[in-house]
């Protein structure tokens, strides 16, 4: 029933794009669960804006925010069918699925943004992309998904013991569910769009995420509490469903990718200035943010997490690649 609910509304979306999008040969359907507006939803609008141009006029993309197609584990699933041309995903729910984005998904492999994009931009970054194909995707661009921090509605988290027996959503990925009992809490996997009545309701105490987010999602009107400990720095993913990709000629292949790459550096800068407008109205709606926190404790409970996950000699391998770029 949920499946054919979800289907019957992307046969509604796709009707209504139809109409606006008329003009153009081909319009490719991209989802995403963050709201009109947000960095990565102006991103893939950009992209679609530069394909437009480049094609004169023959290839559009349409986006569809705010979850209008499903959440990311039903949106990830349609993408694959074709039902879905494109989708900008958080990484972890394809942890199970693309094993290289594991890595990627570590808390703290990263020494800072300015590593994650060095990394991500580079050779790194393309074979974690070309890891999608196999599995019905085409990889075309990471995007940031800025450094995730713990925010909850009981009390201020200032060290691993202020976490144990807290009940904290997190994303349907086995790191994270494990990171989370690593740190001593109650790791609650659940839907984005389910975090804010759940944390109103007592039914979780609280998640984990970014400043745009923690802000977007109106979190901070239910938690009033957000710790700076910053364990993720996850990047996000643009994958095309490879049924779509598959349709298109060489030269429209080529058109896309690269009209994904330069959306790159556009919802870069759109974030930072979002992160900081985010934090500005975080901070100025009464929220406790906590900043001196010693991070090293948390860091070292992470080992059992990069045992457990880090297991194959390929996964190794990238984790000991990152490491080593400068």
């Amino acid at each position: 029933m949920k499946l054919m609910k979800t289907l019957a509304g992307v046969l509604l979306a796709t009707a209504a794009m139809a109409m606006t999008a008329s003009a153009c040969e081909l319009t490719l359907k991209s989802s995403d669960t963050h709201p009109d507006g947000y960095p990565t939803v102006e991103a893939v609008k950009h992209m679609g804006k530069l394909l437009k141009e480049r094609t004169n006029d023959r290839i559009c993309v349409e986006v569809f925010h705010s979850a209008q197609l499903g959440q990311e584990k039903d949106t990830i699933e349609q993408t694959k069918f074709g039902v879905i041309d494109l989708n900008r995903v958080s990484m972890g729910p394809f942890n199970n699925l693309v094993e290289e984005t594991k890595v990627v998904s570590l808390p703290y492999v990263f020494k800072g943004v300015d590593h994650m994009h060095r990394v991500m931009d580079g050779p790194i970054g393309d074979d974690i992309l070309k890891a999608f194909e196999p599995h019905g995707y085409v990889g075309l661009a990471f995007y940031d998904g800025g450094s995730r921090s713990f925010y909850n509605k009981v009390k201020p988290i200032k060290s691993i013991e202020d976490l144990k027996g807290m009940k904290v959503r997190v994303m349907q990925s086995d790191i994270f569910v494990d990171m989370m009992t690593a740190l001593g809490a109650n790791a609650t996997p659940m839907p984005y769009g389910e975090v804010y009545s759940a944390i109103q309701t007592g039914v979780i105490d609280g998640a984990e995420n970014n400043w745009p987010s923690f802000e977007s999602s109106g979190h901070y009107e239910v938690a009033g509490y957000y710790t700076l400990d910053e364990h993720l720095i996850v990047p996000e993913v643009l994958v095309m469903s490879k049924a779509s990709w598959d349709k298109l000629s060489a030269e429209d292949q080529a058109a896309v990718r690269q009209a994904a790459k330069d959306s790159v550096s556009v919802m870069r800068e759109m974030w930072v200035a979002r992160e900081k407008a985010s934090e500005e109205k975080v901070r100025a709606a009464g929220v406790e943010v906590i900043t001196e926190i010693d991070k090293a404790p948390f860091m070292a409970a992470m080992d059992s997490v990069y045992e457990k996950h880090v297991t194959s000699d390929k996964l190794k391998d990238l984790v000991a690649r990152i490491r080593s770029t400068d």
